[in-house]
């Protein structure tokens, strides 16, 4: 049994195959397993907490994991020690996110790309063909991450309490989330996973779209991540297309294409959930 996994910090999903890529379990979900922010413990448990994990645990042969958290080799080999030690039998290899989004919107031509994330979190990099390479090293949620779910979660936040928001919308985002200060501090600053507890504030702009105010706070977290990261690789974008993993990059697909008029790049494909696209890709290399 092959586990191929794509994990972000909010969520974190499992697929099992065989080696001809025949999915052989209904596909599980755990909680995000990010390295950079978790302990092995708490890994571990997030893991065990899965009754089919640990039903299948012995008989697994191969885990690809994709993460976020995993770019530097310090969390990546927690992760794969935390992996080793509880599918005893497996073949761990760990890689960063970007790997999977590469794979999965690129596809089986491998054609040269400019590949971002927008998920709970935000990146970005060049796909020569071959490798990956990035011209920004990430400095994590409270400092980078511009037009992912923990971003927008935090200007919801922000303009509620500046009042930078329609009145309307305010009522509606506090019949929606507790915006009870206290609450929010409790969670922003004494619970793990404070990135994720943002990120799930952006599920409202996508149910209130039709609000002017929405588009514009979409476009304007768009246009920051273009300028900071993808005309990094500007050298690149009239011949090269742009491509987006992530539930934030899916739903606001008509604000990437006006900023891409705007701003002067190439769109090309769009993929919600990575983890399909790299069974194939899997498949094929076993393979070999």
């Amino acid at each position: 049994m092959i586990f191929i996994v794509d994990s972000g910090s909010t969520k974190c999903d499992w697929l099992a195959i065989d080696n001809k890529g025949n999915q052989l379990l209904e596909k599980q979900r755990t909680k995000g397993m990010n390295p950079a922010i978790l302990s092995k413990k708490k890994l571990y448990k997030t893991i065990k907490k899965n009754d089919v994990l640990y039903q299948v645990k012995d008989t697994v042969t191969h885990i690809f994991f994709y993460g976020a958290g995993c770019g530097t080799e310090k969390p990546r080999q927690l992760l794969k020690d935390v992996l080793h030690s509880f599918f005893s039998n497996a073949k761990a290899q760990v890689k960063e996110d970007t790997y999977a989004a590469v794979y999965a919107t690129v596809g089986s031509s491998l054609k040269p790309a400019v590949v971002c994330i927008l998920g709970t979190g935000s990146n970005c990099s060049y796909f020569n063909g071959i490798n990956i390479e990035q011209r920004v090293k990430s400095l994590g949620y409270s400092i980078m991450d511009d037009a992912a779910g923990n971003y927008f979660g935090r200007q919801l936040i922000r303009d509620y309490y500046f009042n930078h928001m329609p009145q309307q919308l305010k009522v509606s985002l506090a019949e929606k989330y507790n915006m009870d200060s206290d609450f929010i501090k409790y969670n922003l600053y004494k619970q793990p996973n404070p990135n994720a507890y943002l990120a799930s504030f952006a599920e409202f702009m996508f149910l209130n779209k039709d609000s002017e105010y929405i588009v514009d706070l979409i476009k304007d977290g768009i246009r920051l991540f273009a300028k900071n990261m993808i005309l990094q690789y500007k050298d690149v974008l009239q011949t090269t297309p742009v491509h987006f993993a992530g539930s934030i990059a899916y739903f606001s697909q008509d604000e990437i294409k006006t900023v891409a008029k705007e701003m002067g790049f190439i769109v090309g494909n769009f993929e919600r959930r990575p983890i399909e696209g790299l069974v194939s890709y899997h498949t094929n290399q076993l393979s070999k």
